[in-house]
């Protein structure tokens, strides 16, 4: 035999002896793994990290919460250029290996033997999705079979468009962005359909190495990484010389863009994410919950601009208490200013600025993505030096009087585009605007801005209702026997009351007093000591109990004489709550704030269904609410809605995850105030607005507002709670470590405009709506003095309402008989 053939034969023998060895270490190998490898039927069933995202009843984004973002995205619903330029740089042969691309093991194994050294290579996309969904990144032999194996089992199992979708779904792309539709929001604020070829090519470059090859973090290698992409689906045939040149020449613009924020809310969102975290624990942020809430977009959108410009408004009657930083610009040029500036925000609206220049009446400052700017003379004049919350300094005459360059200040800009000298709210405020038929939260604000403070005011703040908590002990006199037309002596009065520790001397805003003075004209201007005349002739008790009925707890309401005026202590939500009693004609509702939730596959796993005011179906009065009633809604419940009416029974829960959810049954709130009397109280409150506390309000040009002022001592707050049929506001401006807000400061000044301009919008086509008059209810002429009737025949007086059996029987003489007044049953008593 000739030396070649000998040769020959030993290279084929080796090359068999070889082979063999390795078919049977493989299906050793596969004897060994296989029995650990992992179903892979879980894959059919594979749950991505999805983030919760909460949004307002009409669709809006309102947050995101989740460290993974991922928007999933289908096969059917990829651009065949995302398809090419992935496979184009990770696995141009996928369509054509059976999961493992032998010729890319052999290419990796040759480069073993000629380096020695191991590296990654011959990884497929199917073998990519085994390890991204299966194993560790570690670079072991061991888990290079087993990865092997699994990709043959995923093939087998799994056709190829479903390995695709499952890999652009789950693999990283940096910033935080998991899957292919993520990466092109976050990168271009665009949805994967809409990316230019240049851009896809630059989003398939980035899982190879995501940090070293970001355009956000380094642009030039990214913008290399994305030509390579570029050229290899060119050399493979998927583009052609045009728009592969076209792409070239593309300018790269990729930068982060956070989730579109529809409507900003983050109170709300904040109540949101405690729920469902309580509720569903750590995997509320990456199952991929959808929630839907009450609010109405443009009525968030309206609160948050009222309580910004209402609070804004009150600091600058306050003066202007200084700059918040001051650095040296001497030898600084322009390119370093945004340095000078580093780690400041805008805040609600408030940008950072550096003055930069001074001119007699006017400054230049520098903000940061934006340039310089001018303030005028209007912008800075109104910045007097603040001394005190009653005390300005003098008007400053010149721009070098408020400012000084190098000063770092905040500004905000106009409706005209122009700019205005501003500084950030020391004092807080809250609004909350519900549905009164069945507590749907329309709108919530709780504070001037969320990342400065997150206490949310509007649900956590105890503080005491003033002047606006009258009406419910009206109500209470009302219910018994009392009337509108019944006179109290507006008069000096000292209590000596055990209760009070103190000798007490109550007093008018206005410090003077009316004399006798019926119960409709004490409310509409808000008489404190009439307040305590008629609450003293009830009885602080009983009138303690009656509140109760509006979602009061017992802890809240003192049960002494400064009661009348609002000495307790309510969220602006359980005010809110309260006053949805005379919007809706008498009925019990519950706040809440989550409509809906579903799960990441579109099933809804729990629908609120609130109990609703519906005075057809009930209208029997229950009474006042036992002590286990729940304080309106906060962040830390454990459901959506408290418990209704304090029945003990929950009118909306949570199903079992994934449970069945057939329609609920109707649920209905009680009853807790007879219609009678609501609408007697709401007639008063009504005149409040129309020529009281509240007439600023009349600038809305609506005849069905009612509401009540309210302001505690020293003006230590200020309130403003009004309705109509459709919609209950409450807001409230005050300190968050209590302290006078400022002579003049009422419910009135301070709080009642921020009201004003929410409801213009939130009423904005919506046409007027009152409580329709009771039937039974009838119209007398009195006498403005004393309440009584007027004979017939005798000019002047007025008209008023009154209960069947209520009507005076009395009529009013020429002169005022003193010490004696109209309870409305037509007996004589003594005056208060």
């Amino acid at each position: 035999m000739t030396l070649p053939l000998r040769l020959l034969r030993f290279f084929l023998a080796t090359g068999f002896a070889f082979l063999t060895a390795g078919v049977v270490v493989l299906a050793a190998a596969y004897i060994l793994i296989a029995p650990d490898l992992p179903p892979i039927e879980r894959l059919k069933d594979v749950q991505l990290q999805v983030p919760l995202r909460i949004y307002s009843a009409d669709g809006d984004l309102v947050a995101e919460f989740g460290e993974q973002r991922r928007i999933p995205v289908h096969y059917d619903e990829l651009p065949q250029a995302v398809i090419d330029a992935i496979l184009a740089t990770e696995d141009d042969r996928f369509f054509e290996h059976p999961g493992v691309d032998y010729q890319g093991l052999v290419r990796a194994a040759v480069e073993l033997v000629r380096t020695g050294q191991k590296r990654q290579g011959g990884s497929t996309i199917t073998m990519q999705v085994a390890r991204n969904f299966f194993l560790s990144s570690e670079k072991t032999y061991l888990r290079k079979l087993t990865e092997i194996f699994l990709a043959l089992k995923i093939e087998r199992y799994l056709s190829k468009q479903e390995i695709l979708e499952l890999y652009l779904n789950k693999i990283y792309f940096g910033q935080r962005a998991y899957g292919v539709g993520a990466a092109a929001q976050v990168y271009y604020g665009l949805p994967v359909d809409q990316l230019t070829l240049a851009q896809v090519a630059m989003i398939a470059g980035l899982p190879k190495a995501p940090s070293s090859n970001n355009p956000v973090s380094n642009p030039e290698r990214a913008l290399q990484r994305r030509d390579h992409v570029l050229s290899r689906m060119y050399i493979l045939g998927y583009i052609d010389s045009r728009e592969y040149q076209q792409a070239l020449l593309e300018v790269d613009h990729a930068s982060l863009h956070t989730a579109t924020i529809g409507v900003q809310a983050p109170y709300v969102a904040e109540m949101v994410r405690a729920y469902m975290v309580e509720t569903y624990g750590e995997a509320a942020y990456h199952v991929g919950y959808s929630v839907t809430t009450t609010l109405d977009s443009a009525r968030q959108r309206a609160a948050n601009s009222a309580l910004r410009n209402d609070l804004l408004a009150y600091d600058r009657r306050h003066g202007y208490r200084g700059v918040e930083a001051h650095v040296e610009l001497k030898g600084a040029s322009a390119d370093s200013y945004a340095e000078l500036m580093k780690g400041r925000s805008t805040l609600a609206g408030l940008e950072p600025a550096l003055v930069t220049a001074l001119d007699k009446q006017s400054a230049s400052v520098f903000i940061d993505g934006l340039g310089t700017v001018e303030l005028g003379w209007e912008a800075l004049s109104w910045a007097r030096r603040a001394i005190s919350a009653n005390a300005l300094g003098p008007k400053p005459k010149t721009a070098a009087d408020v400012l000084a360059v190098g000063d770092i200040v905040r500004v905000e800009q106009q409706a005209d585009g122009g700019w205005k000298l501003a500084q950030l709210p020391r004092v807080a405020g809250a609004l909350v605007s519900l549905r009164p038929q069945d507590g749907a939260l329309q709108a919530l604000v709780g504070g001037f801005d969320f990342f400065t403070s997150k206490f949310n005011r509007a649900v956590q703040a105890q503080r005491q209702p003033g002047s606006s908590f009258k009406p419910f002990v009206y109500s209470a006199a009302l219910a018994k026997g009392y009337t509108l037309a019944s006179v109290f002596n507006d008069a000096p009065v000292v209590f000596d009351d055990a209760s009070l520790e103190t000798t007490w001397r109550p007093e008018n805003y206005s410090g003077k007093f009316y004399g006798p003075t019926r119960m409709r004209e004490a409310l509409t201007h808000s008489r404190n000591l009439v307040s305590i005349r008629l609450l003293q002739a009830i009885g602080a008790g009983y009138a303690a109990d009656y509140v109760r009925r509006f979602g009061f707890r017992a802890e809240q309401v003192p049960r002494d004489l400064s009661l009348a005026l609002g000495s307790g202590s309510a969220t602006p939500l359980e005010m809110a709550r309260a006053y949805s009693v005379w919007a809706n004609g008498g009925f019990f509702i519950q706040p809440y704030f989550i409509d809906e939730i579903k799960n990441p596959a579109g099933d809804t796993v729990y629908k609120a269904n609130p109990a609703v005011a519906c005075p057809e179906c009930d209208d029997s009065v229950t009474g006042e609410l036992p002590d286990e009633a729940a304080p309106a809604a906060t962040p830390s419940m454990s459901v959506p809605t408290v418990e209704a009416a304090g029945d003990g029974e929950h009118q909306s829960t949570v199903p079992a995850k994934g449970a069945d959810t057939a329609p609920p049954q109707p649920v209905y709130a009680r009853r807790v105030v007879d219609y009678d009397n609501v609408y007697l109280m709401t007639s008063l409150m009504k005149d409040v607005i129309k020529r009281g506390t509240g007439r600023r309000a009349m600038t809305l040009g609506r005849n069905d507002l009612a509401g009540k002022t309210g302001t505690t001592n020293d003006q230590r707050d200020a309130w403003f709670c009004g309705f109509n049929t459709n919609l209950v506001t409450t807001v409230w401006v005050g300190f968050d470590q209590t302290q006078p807000l400022g002579a003049g400061e009422t419910g009135g000044r301070a709080a009642l405009p921020m009201w004003i301009e929410y409801m213009k919008t939130a009423l904005r086509d919506v046409p007027p709506s009152s409580l329709p008059q009771p039937a039974d209810l009838v119209t007398v002429r009195i006498d403005a003095k004393t309440g009584l009737r007027l004979p017939p025949g005798q000019a002047g007086g007025l008209f008023e309402l009154f209960r069947p059996g209520e009507v005076p029987q009395r009529f009013s003489e020429p002169t005022y008989t003193q010490g004696t007044r109209t309870p409305g049953r037509g007996s004589a008593e003594p005056l208060f």
